[in-house]
């Protein structure tokens, strides 16, 4: 199989950035040497797949953000998964921006999902509530966020500062 019908079939399949495609096609040629000629190498063919829009690394972190944001991870998390993925500072900084502006909401999607503070059904005991802080804090949350989520009563109405 040709490299490019690699990588064509790779961003068919998957929503992916330009540093990621890269990987992969390097990964590939090095699991199954390459005979032949080549026509390009992995870093060309994704230049040529941003330019013509096969890839695009900004949108790709925007959709990533509000996967974030859904899934009730905070912007620091979402900054990890962004550098993981390859996306540069200029390209995530809109994603970046958006996490921001709706780390409240994420932070009630997560207590809702594990069911933490106004959305469990009982006090939890202090150890439980250690453990839901460092669970807020691995999603990403900021010290203060967390910890007004796990130190709520159930029921109990959260307002945004």
């Amino acid at each position: 199989m040709k490299l490019r019908a690699l990588a064509l079939r790779y961003v068919e399949r998957y929503a992916t950035s330009e540093a990621k495609l890269v990987r992969y096609l390097s990964r590939k040629i090095y699991e199954r040497g390459w005979e032949g000629e080549r026509a390009a190498t992995p870093e060309d063919l994704a230049r040529e797949f941003v330019r013509l829009g096969y890839v695009d690394d900004a949108a790709l972190a925007e959709a990533k953000a509000r996967a974030s944001i859904r899934k009730g991870h905070g912007s620091k998390r979402l900054g990890q998964d962004l550098h993981f993925a390859g996306i540069s500072e200029q390209d995530s900084a809109g994603a970046m921006d958006d996490a921001k502006e709706n780390a409240w909401a994420a932070a009630q999607n997560f207590a809702r999902k594990r069911r933490i503070g106004p959305y469990a059904e009982h006090n939890a005991d202090p150890d439980k509530r250690h453990k839901q802080l460092q669970a807020f804090l691995r999603a990403g949350h900021n010290f203060d966020t967390a910890r007004r989520f796990v130190d709520a009563k159930p029921g109990a109405l959260l307002e945004e500062d």
